[in-house]
């Protein structure tokens, strides 16, 4: 082909300038092995022009150019029209290019590349030549050419509306559910819907749940009842409603309506009504449906505006039973409306949200149960006796595992003595928390029969053998007697006590360690050590003292030299105990929380000897007459003699039913607190309990007459017999 036609030809191929519908796209020529003979490109020929307007991703064939007189070429099968706008483009023969809109194609085989004859689906585009392969007008490939398709980029491109191709709609639908999917409480869940949602998908989003809502398997009473959980919207700045400012004399728009500031807070579902059948139907309806325009009223009220057409879309929101409240999506008027699309794209986030919440619901329940378990497991108060003050502290390991095996306690015994127990049941999850709470009510059983520490220990492992083989714990028991200032300390492989003195020295306290409790076969060895006055016993956990950072000795010489620093301040005073327990918590750093930390502080106080009066009577009958004796003695030198008459006649009949069972010596003991208090103890281990007494009775009156006259009274079992006590008020203080 001479040069000159060559030139012409491309030229023909170019797009108009000003046609805005025509894209450029890269020729692809139609491959030919066998090109016929005379054949040549039209030259500046309509048909050509036509085939240069058509706009880019539109296949279009180019037909052979050929002479009118050739009649080996096959005739096409009806004229085809040139592109609309173009005059230029208008047909001079009866070979033309496929029309764009889908009209049939010309008649005849289409040449592939290898020389073989097939047929042509509609619309198909032609493929490029391969490499190497000439074109259909000669080995320079200067033959006619096809408008190819544009460049496949895996998405739809917007179109002029401004809706979301098919792949921008897969990726925001897999980001927004990842944003969802992070949640883990139920504000979290439904924040991350709005927050994905707005702008990128609605304007202003309402999400209204059920109220209450419910959790696994409950059936709900009473009608249902959605509540608006969060709402959310574009800023005024971002909706246009400031207009532009550096163009003052520019039409302001109008002003968009508040899509989300005027809806009902509350809504009772009617049974029957148009937004149950909605809620029911589950599926996503677009606002302008005949079902979406009865029940928006029912659930946003009846005053609130709705822009019409598709630019509303009603979702409800179905977990894994029930539905738990809807989702409601709004475009503002001067925004493209809805596609049905988006329908699709509405129910993933109505069904992940629905989802997210149910799981956030559960996990709410568990964290309930599981801060509900532990603070059932776990004093709520400490007991506060006389002679020691108590404090305590309780630290789970994280947010996320409230519960834990460390746990504390103290338990009054008789004589006003105090028991004092920290232990540590291995792991933190809601098992070992159960056998925590096990162990902790076998101590307390234990304890109220006033054995000796080694045995309580003794016990406690037997107890944890019958639980299960690997159920391992720690546990320090103390007993502290104020009147003896003395303390008796049995350990089961638990870090050592420190004991904090009055003027700043702290010490740990050389304690057997002892084997864990469940390891059984050992034996728990007991000290008894000094309780002097003023003095502060630490109990606590490993989880205090040990971490991943730092070893368990380390962390006990930090822990001491914390409580001197913290003694320095208050000088020879002991320092405050709830301070104190928040100075050693101060302690712990960012990477020291690896367990729970159970803490018992306890200072002691001790009770005077001046205000303790003790003796051994012999079980004889005059022992109830020389019991008023002493008594009476006793409240004259501490100045109680408002309180003899009240007295004698109680310790007379306490004495009276000792003497008449017991066979040793009976143990008869006064104490001056806040309160008058009378302990009687002998060998006999049956507890005396309270009876009404008939008329005709000659005895039985005996704990009548100590529930009626006395503050508080009771009687506790001992290793050795029991132990029959009573207090009452002093004067001048409120009974």
């Amino acid at each position: 082909m001479p040069a000159q036609r060559r030139e012409d030809a491309h030229a023909g191929t170019r797009p108009a300038a000003d046609d805005p519908a025509v894209a450029p796209a890269p020729a692809r020529t139609r491959a030919s092995s066998h090109p016929e003979p005379g054949e040549a490109a039209a030259t500046g020929s309509p048909a050509g022009a036509a085939s240069a307007a058509l706009p880019a991703g539109v296949a279009e064939r180019t037909p052979d150019a050929v002479a009118d007189n050739d009649a080996r070429k096959p005739a096409a099968s009806g004229a085809e029209r040139p592109a609309q706008g173009d005059p230029a483009a208008r047909p001079k023969s009866t070979t033309a290019p496929a029309d764009i809109a889908g009209r049939p194609e010309p008649a005849g085989p289409e040449a592939t590349a290898a020389g073989t004859p097939v047929p042509r689906a509609k619309g198909a585009s032609v493929a490029a030549p391969a490499a190497g392969h000439p074109g259909p007008a000669g080995p320079d490939g200067a033959g006619a050419q096809a408008a190819a398709p544009a460049e496949d980029t895996g998405r739809r491109p917007a179109d002029g509306a401004g809706h979301p191709a098919g792949g921008e709609r897969l990726r925001f639908v897999g980001a927004a559910t990842r944003r969802i999917a992070r949640g883990i409480d139920l504000d979290e869940i439904v924040l991350g819907l709005c927050r994905a949602t707005v702008p990128t998908f609605a304007d202003a989003i309402l999400v209204y749940l059920r109220d209450p809502l419910p959790v696994g398997d409950e059936r709900p009473v009473g009608p249902v009842v959605l509540r608006l959980r969060r709402t959310d919207q574009l800023p005024d700045h971002v909706r246009g409603t400031e207009g532009d400012a550096a163009d003052p004399e520019a039409e302001r728009p109008e002003p968009v309506p508040d899509l989300a500031g005027c809806a009902a807070e509350r809504c009772e579902v009617r049974i029957g009504g148009p937004l149950a059948e909605v809620l029911r139907g589950v599926r996503p309806v677009f606002g302008d449906s005949s079902a979406a325009r009865a029940a928006l009223p029912e659930l946003l009220g009846d005053d609130r505006p709705v822009p019409d057409r598709r630019r509303t879309i009603l979702a409800p929101l179905r977990g894994r039973r029930r539905v738990i409240g809807a989702a409601v999506f709004v475009r503002r008027p001067d925004r493209a409306a809805f596609e049905n699309d988006d329908l699709l794209v509405a129910a993933q986030l109505a069904t992940h949200t629905a989802l997210g919440v149910d799981k956030a619901v559960l996990y709410g329940r568990e964290v309930y149960i599981a801060d509900e378990l532990q603070r059932t497991m776990l004093p709520d108060s400490l007991p506060q006796p006389t002679g020691v003050r108590l404090a305590s502290r309780y630290l789970p390991a994280a947010e996320t595992a409230r519960v834990g095996g460390d746990w504390y306690d103290a338990i009054p015994l008789p004589g006003n003595r105090v028991a004092l127990v920290v232990g540590d049941v291995m792991g933190h999850s809601m098992t070992s928390a159960a056998i925590m709470g096990q162990l902790r009510t076998t101590a307390q059983t234990l304890a109220g029969l006033d054995l000796p520490p080694a045995e309580v220990l003794h016990h406690l492992d037997e107890q944890a053998q019958r639980l299960g083989s690997d159920r391992m714990a720690t546990c320090m028991y103390a007993v502290y007697d104020p009147v003896a200032h003395r303390i008796v300390i049995a350990n089961a492989g638990h870090p050592p006590p420190i004991l904090l003195h009055r003027g700043g020295r702290a010490e740990v306290l050389r304690v057997p360690p002892g084997a864990p409790i469940g390891v059984g076969g050992v034996d728990f060895e007991a000290v008894e050590l000094d309780a002097p006055a003023g003095a502060t016993l630490l109990l606590y956990t490993d989880g205090l003292v040990e971490s991943r950072i730092r070893d368990v000795w380390t962390g006990i010489e930090q822990l001491r030299e914390r409580l001197i620093e913290t003694a320095r301040l208050t000088g020879p005073n002991p320092p405050p105990l709830e301070p104190l327990c928040d100075e050693v918590l101060g302690m712990l750093g960012p990477g020291d929380r690896d367990d729970d930390i159970a803490l018992l502080a306890a200072r002691f106080e001790g009770i005077a000897p001046s205000d303790v009066a003790y003796w051994f009577l012999d079980p004889r009958p005059q022992t109830a007459r020389q019991a008023r004796r002493l008594a009476r003695r006793a409240l004259t030198r501490w100045g109680l003699e408002e309180l003899t008459d009240a007295v004698e006649l109680l310790v007379s009949e306490v004495i009276t039913n000792a003497v008449r069972y017991a066979e040793r010596p009976i143990t008869l003991r006064l104490l001056r607190t806040d309160v008058l208090r009378c302990e009687v103890g002998d060998d006999v281990p049956q507890l005396p309990r309270l009876r009404q007494a008939r008329p005709s009775d000659e005895g039985g009156r005996g704990l009548y007459l100590v529930n009626r006259l006395a503050r508080r009274w009771g009687a506790t079992r001992l290793s050795t017999g029991k132990v029959v006590w009573f207090e009452l008020a002093l004067p001048g203080t409120c009974r």
